[in-house]
């Protein structure tokens, strides 16, 4: 293996989606979409329905959460919020946007919000936050957590992760591990496709140069 795939950021293989996505796939997600809607939309089959779309969703949901707030207990509160959310919004939404995105972005937007009311509430400076997010994660580490796989690499990866700030740290989990094209993180988040790419590579270059100095 030469020095330059050494150093290439690691995969995190067991929650990373497949980079090659099938077109025919996608469409029939969309489909299974559209019907999930109109079914909740429905009295008498929104309890059904709603429990689909928990059961096709949580686990992706909550693996985007984690990667943010790194604490189970932390992810599965979050997580229960999340759903409540989609309960009172999904009458409503208009379907102009894609249901994933929709999710994504309440699911995202309750991640930072989580990070600053912990900041506030304990008057805590942003890199003490970080400092508490590492010792959890060390934690789960030293504990063989399933989640995380406690291999070296991936590691100093999750270390290096928590140095950025939360929202360029969400824009590289959202790229990296939950493998979204930036169109979609574009639809998400609310920012250009250009200023994702800019700080995607920012983000990218900042851990290469932190994991090249510990290899």
């Amino acid at each position: 293996m030469s020095k330059e795939q050494s150093q290439e950021i690691p995969k995190q293989a067991q929650f990373r989606q497949n980079e090659q996505k099938n077109k025919s796939q996608l469409n029939q997600n969309e489909l299974e979409d559209k019907d999930l809607i109109a079914r909740f939309r429905n009295e008498e089959s929104r309890n059904y329905a709603f429990n689909l779309l928990v059961r096709k969703y949580q686990e992706r949901l909550y693996h985007h959460i984690r990667n943010m707030v790194i604490d189970h207990d932390d992810t599965d509160d979050l997580l229960q919020e999340v759903f409540i959310k989609v309960w009172k919004g999904l009458v409503n939404f208009r379907e102009e946007a894609q249901l994933f995105t929709w999710l994504y972005r309440i699911a995202s937007n309750e991640c930072l919000t989580f990070l600053e009311k912990k900041k506030r509430k304990f008057l805590l400076p942003i890199h003490d936050v970080k400092k508490e997010l590492a010792q959890k994660l060390n934690t789960y580490i030293s504990s063989k957590s399933m989640y995380f796989s406690g291999e070296e690499i991936e590691v100093k990866l999750q270390k290096v992760l928590l140095t950025l700030p939360d929202k360029q740290r969400l824009v590289f989990n959202m790229k990296y591990f939950d493998d979204m094209t930036y169109e979609e993180m574009s639809a998400v988040l609310g920012t250009s496709v250009g200023a994702l790419k800019a700080s995607y590579h920012h983000a990218v270059k900042k851990i290469e140069e932190q994991l090249s100095q510990e290899l």
